[in-house]
């Protein structure tokens, strides 16, 4: 029996999809540290469970680790899913001596001005950046590249703490607010004026084997600056052609820049107004915001067991057809408190639920969210990539999210 350890502080039903997929693989037994441990129907998912205060302090998780090892025997992997996990988690495998990404290569993903730094080394292109460790340093890069830029932590994900910046008051207000210094620098970068993307790989010892990508309507900036946005995602029916060969070239190089032996990647790129492309950033985990269950929908398979054979097995049961196109809608509304209402939901329903595979509606009484993914979501499907795009426009402009 392979002991598997999961490292989960919360269980959300994004992060037990993987859980509940590594457990299913053959002659796996799951083991868990958590902060809050899964009930209902995934009370029982773990054969044992060590509680942490902190699920991100990697002291924490290794001592919680070498319980298990001590309880069950030797270890098989150590995984989890969120991204400010991943040099932890590195760590924990290091100590132990449990196969998987190393720290120096989970670090490479996590601090994206080093990423930066490593792939412009390897000829990759990138929007221009600097660690701003005082006003000088922030007064020399907007002095190279001109407003607006984009402030953000080293390692920030999902546009949280991000900031588009557009005068040197702006500017000066962001720095402190980030308490920005020598010892905990901000990274700016240029603001890259195109449309964005995603990219996705399953990578088996060093060999990418599965790809796949989705455009953004509009970029997740632009959502989280702008409150009555809702935001889409589509996954083209068909990636094989020339328009997407650059970036799909560019994706592979970058995963093979950073060192990834084994596991799934999700890169965020641009084309530029001239056709150029940027890397945005690159990721050493699974996407968010149901993107995974998005990509299973499109290749008919069970995305979460793939990256469950991928990064348990070092295996890979593709290749998968795309055989459709497939779409995200996130549910959100403007204002502030909790949800008191959705209207709109039963025309929507009549125009294209026949292309719907999933859907949360936003639940009445639950806070807002403040994330650009919303209170709700659904996904679509159909084999034509115009038709999924019209629908999910429909979806937005149809269903509304009131709050009070």
């Amino acid at each position: 029996m392979r002991n598997v350890v999961f490292a989960a502080p919360f269980p959300l039903e994004t992060t037990m999809r993987f859980a509940r997929a590594a457990a299913g693989l053959e002659d796996v037994r799951l083991l868990g540290i958590v902060h809050e441990p899964p009930a209902g129907a995934d009370a029982g998912l773990y054969a044992d469970v060590v509680g942490v205060a902190d699920g991100l302090d990697a002291r924490q998780l290794l001592d919680a680790a070498a319980v298990l090892q001590r309880r069950h025997g030797p270890i098989h992997r150590v995984l989890g899913i969120l991204e400010p996990l991943q040099v932890q988690l590195a760590e924990v495998r290091r100590a132990l001596g449990v196969p998987g990404t190393d720290p120096h290569t989970a670090d490479l993903f996590r601090d994206k001005a080093r990423m930066k730094d490593e792939l412009r080394r390897h000829g990759l292109p990138c929007a221009r950046h600097r660690l701003l460790r005082s006003r000088e340093d922030a007064a020399a890069f907007v002095a190279e590249v001109g407003y607006p830029i984009v402030l953000k932590p080293p390692a920030g994900m999902g546009c949280k703490a991000t900031w588009r910046i557009g005068t040197k008051e702006a500017l000066g207000a962001a720095l402190g607010a980030m308490h920005a210094s020598a010892d905990r620098p901000a990274l700016a970068e240029e603001l890259v004026r195109g449309t964005e993307h995603s990219f996705e790989t399953i990578t088996i010892d060093g060999q990418v084997r599965f790809e796949s990508l989705s455009r953004y309507h509009p970029t997740p900036l632009e959502v989280m600056e702008t409150p009555w946005i809702q935001w889409v995602v589509v996954l083209p029916r068909d990636i094989s052609g020339p328009e997407w060969q650059d970036a799909r070239e560019l994706g592979v190089r970058a995963v093979g820049a950073l060192g990834l032996e084994t596991g799934f990647t999700h890169m965020e790129w641009f084309r530029r107004d001239d056709g150029s492309l940027a890397i945005g950033e690159i990721a050493a985990r699974p996407p968010g915001a149901h993107m995974v269950a998005a990509n299973g929908w499109a290749h008919d398979t069970d995305m979460h067991r793939a990256w469950a054979r991928a990064v348990v097995d070092g295996a890979f049961d593709g290749p998968f057809e795309r055989r459709w196109a497939v779409g995200i809608a996130y549910l959100r509304g403007v204002g502030r408190g909790r949800v008191v209402r959705i209207t709109g939901v039963e025309q929507a329903q009549e125009a294209v639920g026949q292309l719907v595979v999933e859907c949360k509606l936003p639940a009445v009484g639950a806070p807002r969210s403040d994330s650009y993914e919303g209170d709700g979501w659904a996904i679509l499907r159909a084999p034509d990539t115009e038709v999924v795009t019209a629908a999910l426009k429909r979806v937005i402009e149809t269903i509304h999210v009131e709050y009070g």
